[in-house]
């Protein structure tokens, strides 16, 4: 109860300063404006604005959705536009936290300040909406050991370790597949191998949202280990660009591949048996809560709001066995298909 009288005292002084700093810049409806700010592009990123215009439409709120490019440096260039523009509330997955914390704060003095998929734990945000990115890497660490009961040589592949969810998401793979006791505080230095359980984790590539860096990371990882064992790919983009590199080498399905999120080539990897299984989130359900969140906190409605900080939603195993039927209700979600074809 005490956290929930904190943080409506928080929400005051948040509101009360936006009544401080003047007037807001109106939109065309008149209507309370909220902003989902991606940490880069991806596919991903597209299945949670459709949630985002969805949850504009059924609460009467204006939304925007940005997109930014050049990773925090890009991101933090939005996110000032969008204060200088006077929102009601902003959504954002975080670049790079432990540089980042300075701009959030100053936002959350202005406006509402929610966080999505990426976390800034250390700033003054209201609230975290995702996964538990430490247990869903844990989650993908079990899919490893199953596509590679006997042990082997493993590489991991992610855009970056500076965001919360990538440095979490990782690290609960690695000691998933070590056997380790759970740590989400825990990090393993990405240059470094770990070998544990019959795995031998070689490394860590990343390629700072870049996915021509990414083929070439799996590339890279082919020519000087052509024993790998499994290649895993924790951001969306990272799956195809492995699958990619595997194809024009000859060596789709003799390297196994375990993937995060529900990009349309994975999805059709995992049908075709070139992919062992993905971890998925929930973008859609992202986009929809980021902005439900924003509404019920403009409104001065706390009852959202867990005393933890955190709205859960849990990640999910997607195998060959229930893919199809996953894939079919993503399609119905972002209007690729109509309910019932």
């Amino acid at each position: 109860m005490r956290k929930l009288i904190i943080l409506s005292a928080a929400l005051a002084v948040v509101l009360g300063g936006i009544t401080a700093c003047g007037p807001r810049e109106q939109g065309k409806s008149g209507k309370p404006r909220f902003a989902f700010v991606t940490n880069m592009p991806a596919s991903f990123w597209v299945i949670a604005k459709k949630g985002v215009e969805k949850a504009g439409n059924d609460f009467g709120v204006e939304t925007s959705y940005h997109m930014p490019t050049g990773n925090a440096a890009g991101q933090k260039s939005v996110l000032e536009n969008l204060l200088a523009r006077g929102v009601d509330g902003i959504a954002v997955s975080v670049s790079d936290p432990a540089n980042q914390t300075d701009i959030l704060d100053k936002i959350a003095k202005k406006t509402i300040l929610v966080t999505v998929d990426a976390d800034a734990p250390d700033s003054e945000r209201l609230v975290y909406i995702g996964v538990d990115n430490y247990t869903a890497g844990r989650q993908c660490g079990k899919l490893v050991r199953e596509a590679l009961p006997g042990g082997g040589k493993v590489m991991i592949f992610v855009g970056s370790v500076d965001q919360d969810n990538g440095r979490r998401r990782r690290q609960g793979v690695i000691d998933e597949l070590v056997g380790r006791d759970s740590d989400p505080s825990r990090f393993d230095p990405i240059d470094k191998g770990v070998v544990g359980n019959g795995y031998e984790i070689l490394g860590t590539l990343t390629d700072q949202g870049d996915p021509a860096r990414a083929k070439a990371n799996a590339e890279d990882t082919l020519s000087r280990h052509p024993d790998i064992g499994c290649m895993v790919g924790l951001f969306a983009y990272n799956p195809p660009a492995i699958m990619e590199a595997l194809s024009q080498a000859n060596k789709l399905n003799k390297v196994k591949i375990v993937a995060f999120d529900e990009d349309n080539d994975t999805l059709q990897g995992i049908i075709d048996g070139t992919v062992s299984g993905t971890i998925v989130q929930n973008p859609y359900e992202y986009g929809y809560k980021s902005i439900e969140v924003l509404v019920a906190l403009n409104k001065e409605d706390t009852s959202l709001i867990p005393e933890s900080k955190f709205i859960d939603i849990p990640a999910r195993t997607i195998v060959k066995d229930n893919v199809v039927a996953f894939w079919d209700d993503l399609k119905i979600k972002t209007g690729e298909t109509e309910a019932g074809e």
